[in-house]
């Protein structure tokens, strides 16, 4: 499917009468909305005295848009993103029609209540985007548009829109526009926007006038731009005389004067409005034709907050480029607070709550009542939500992955390049999970060993493209775009990357269709990326990220690319097992073990951190013996295992990923001293972690590793080494509470050989010898 379904408003043209009931339920929205906040921080008891916030007045700005767009145009198989600082919109909306328990409403911000922010995986009811971080909300819809485009190979897989409901404050986040310039995004005509231009972020009125500058940017990168400024009471003023003055001089106005003037009563507005030179006259004498109802009207009437011209934008949005809707909305619109520059957390009082349940027609003793079923308000209530209920999703199993696909490499050989060679290998041994492995990166395929992958799987495009280097000889990267392509490349921006990767990872719940997406990038870059791929995982989103090259390891390459702290950022991750494999049977084991991992309930996500640095392959030692080999897989994919065991050792050597041939040409030399040790592979230390803390009653975890890699009867001082930062390690003395000497990077590096750049961080050979002898000694 390379286009959205055909979409129209769910019923005919919007009539006045139909328009008097819409407008009853954007009532009872708002008050909702407003009820649930203050519920939460002046009714329900609070017995840490801790503010507990909510956001009003961002809420109003939003309440004719979503009520326009949920009780008009929805259909089951369209998915929203909601601003995060709407939420209680959103669960007003679907608590009308009728996917939220009321019992939920008064539990905004409590143990086990309404999340701060939409979530997919702790609310309650019906979200379609988690939400709360700045920006990636709206670019979430991007990457499930491409997500749900690329499983349209699975039959049944339903079509729909991707809309996003934005702050203007957050198109400030330079990842939105790294989201909307990527190649893949322009022919993507699912995708609709609609941004909330209340012209203020959290702690003031944005100064410039800057709409302008956004449909331009929006324009220039092939989408759709409407426009919603003003409502039809406005348009219809500026039709009469002097309403071509009043166009203007609003036009014209900054963004403070205007935020100021809805602070004014009608009095100061007939003196204010006009303003200074030639066309003030006209306006004045406009103004004076209006009673003071109609003028307060009339400047409240901005695009955003008039349901006809909103029904008709989104009636009007085209399907064959993205859309993006900018509607000019007051913040805190209807409330007592709306245009107020301070006004983002500021709470109605008591008083002020009544007199809005008296306006929008609520009852403050019964403040949770939704519409009778026999209103036109509850029928419309009732089709909505009847029209959006959509059949549960039945989860596939992925398929099964191998444990071991029986290949013993040898020679010398380095984990990244393992990565391409376990993808190929598993397309024979295992086509049926190969066919749902999809692999991501920005530009950077060649560079991190996926070209053999490339060249077999194909890259994805919605539709097939020449590839006019075919039958040029001398070009070894075949670049076959075509829908069963199974590669994704995009543009040089590792935000994107992640973004994706979490859809990707979240189509088995979105679509019923699992898949195993596996991200590649420089390892330097993961902590560029962190953050937006930590909130993939938290919405739901299984992946495996790949960092390669990594480490000091890239010595020629200098400090700019050597990465340092992603190690210890691997154990800190929620939901994710990191893994640093030491050899290219390590590599395979792990990754499909994550592989394993991925696409169901109780799933979760993976960070590989592999090295170019060649190993000797026969220093792995793989057990010849099948069950014993079954026991060395075992321990790598659970974090550890002994690589040599001497007599009687007085010390251990712990080390991660590329610095096994350091830790164990230490050892010869130890042992040609006398001091005998032994040497431990490190392949994960989050799951080391997880099992120590579990043994010391903070977990659940497996703790069998720890006897098997250190096992207590061989207890000695410890040293620890790896390419990242010694703390990643540092924890393992407390397994039993030995000596420990920890060794790894904790500067920038500089460019050299590998034998310069481990001398100058002290992770050498001669390093580990020195700090061995002075444990032992």
């Amino acid at each position: 499917m390379t286009t959205a379904e055909a979409h129209s408003p769910t019923s005919s043209a919007l009539d006045d009468g139909s328009l008097d009931v819409l407008r009853e339920v954007e009532d009872r929205v708002l008050w909702l909305s407003s009820a649930i906040v203050h519920h939460a921080n002046r009714v329900r008891p609070n017995s840490s005295g801790l503010k507990v916030g909510g956001h009003q007045a961002s809420c109003a700005s939003m309440v004719s848009i979503m009520t326009t767009l949920w009780f008009r145009h929805l259909r089951p198989g369209d998915r929203v993103s909601v601003k995060p600082h709407a939420s209680p919109v959103l669960h007003a909306v679907n608590y009308l029609q009728g996917r939220l328990d009321p019992r939920f409403l008064p539990t905004l911000r409590a143990f086990g209540g309404l999340q701060s922010y939409p979530s997919r995986s702790k609310d309650p009811d019906t979200v379609d985007y988690s939400t709360g971080s700045v920006g990636i909300g709206a670019t979430a819809t991007i990457w499930g548009a491409v997500a749900r485009r690329y499983v349209s190979f699975d039959a049944g897989t339903p079509g729909g829109r991707q809309y996003a409901l934005v702050g203007d404050a957050e198109l400030d986040e330079g990842a939105v526009w790294e989201a909307v310039l990527d190649p893949q995004v322009a022919h993507l005509g699912e995708l609709v926007w609609i941004v909330d231009l209340n012209r203020q972020s959290l702690d003031r009125v944005v100064p410039g006038i800057s709409a302008g500058r956004l449909e331009g940017m929006f324009a220039s990168a092939g989408w759709q731009v409407l426009t919603l400024k003003y409502g039809r009471l406005l348009d219809e003023l500026f039709a009469r005389p002097g309403g071509g003055e009043l166009r203007r001089r609003l036009d014209a106005m900054p963004n403070p004067e205007y935020q100021r003037l809805l602070r004014c009563s009608a009095a100061e507005l007939r003196e204010r409005l006009p303003g200074e030179g030639a066309g003030s006259r006209p306006v004045a004498a406009l103004l004076s034709q209006l009673d003071d109802p109609t003028l307060m009207r009339a400047l409240r009437n901005l695009g955003g907050h008039d349901m006809a011209a909103l029904d008709a934008a989104i009636g009007s949005v085209e399907d064959h480029r993205p859309t993006v809707i900018l509607a000019y909305t007051v913040k805190g619109h209807g409330l007592p607070t709306e245009g107020h520059p301070q006004n983002h957390s500021s709470l109605l009082t008591e008083d002020q709550m009544l007199e809005l349940a008296s306006r929008t027609h609520a009852d403050p003793a019964r403040p949770w009542d939704a519409f009778p079923a026999g209103s036109a308000a509850g029928r419309l209530c009732a089709d909505a939500g009847a029209r959006l209920n959509r059949e549960p999703i039945e989860p596939k199993a992925p398929p099964l992955v191998p444990t071991d696909i029986g290949r013993t490499p040898t020679g010398t050989a380095t984990t990244q390049g393992a990565l391409g060679r376990v993808l190929l290998d598993l397309t024979r041994a295992a086509p049926e999970a190969a066919r749902r492995v999809v692999t991501v990166s920005p530009d950077v395929s060649s560079s991190t060993n996926l070209g053999g992958w490339v060249n077999k799987a194909g890259v994805w495009a919605p539709t097939e493209r020449v590839n006019w280097f075919h039958d040029d000889a001398e070009t070894l990267l075949h670049w076959r775009e075509k829908p069963t392509g199974r590669h994704i490349e995009l543009g040089i921006a590792e935000t994107n990357l992640v973004g994706l990767l979490g859809e990707l990872g979240a189509t088995w719940s979105r679509w019923g269709a699992p898949l195993l997406p596996i991200g590649v990038l420089y390892d330097p870059f993961v902590q560029r990326c962190l953050e937006p791929w930590s909130f993939g995982i938290y919405a739901g989103g299984q992946s495996i990220l790949v960092g390669t090259p990594s480490g000091v390891s890239l010595a020629p390459e200098g400090g700019a690319h050597q990465s340092i702290t992603t190690p210890s950022l691997g154990i800190e991750q929620p939901g994710c097992t990191a893994w640093e494999p030491a050899f290219a049977l390590d590599t395979e084991w792990t990754l499909l073990a994550a592989l394993s991992r991925l696409g169901k309930p109780d799933g979760a996500s993976a960070y590989l951190r592999l090295s170019t640095r060649p190993v000797d392959q026969s220093l792995a030692r793989v057990p010849t013996d099948p069950a014993a080999r079954e026991r060395r897989r075992r321990q790598v994919v659970a974090g550890a295992y002994p690589l040599r065991r001497t007599g009687s050792p007085r010390v251990t050597i712990a080390a991660m990923g590329a610095m096994v041939t350091e830790a164990l040409a230490a050892a010869d030399r130890l042992a040609q001293q006398g001091t005998a040790a032994d040497v431990v592979c490190v392949t994960s230390p989050g799951l080391l972690f997880r099992a120590l803390d579990s043994r010391m009653g903070h977990g659940h975890a497996d703790t069998w590793v720890l006897d098997q890699a250190f096992p207590a009867d061989r207890a000695t001082p410890l040293v620890t080494v790896l390419d990242g930062h010694p703390h990643t390690l540092s924890f393992l003395a407390g397994i039993h509470r030995v000596p420990v000497s920890t060794l790894g990077v904790t500067r920038f590096g500089q460019s050299g050989s590998p034998d310069d750049v481990y001398r100058h961080h002290g992770i050498d050979t001669d390093s580990i010898v020195c700090a061995a002898l002075d444990l032992t000694e």
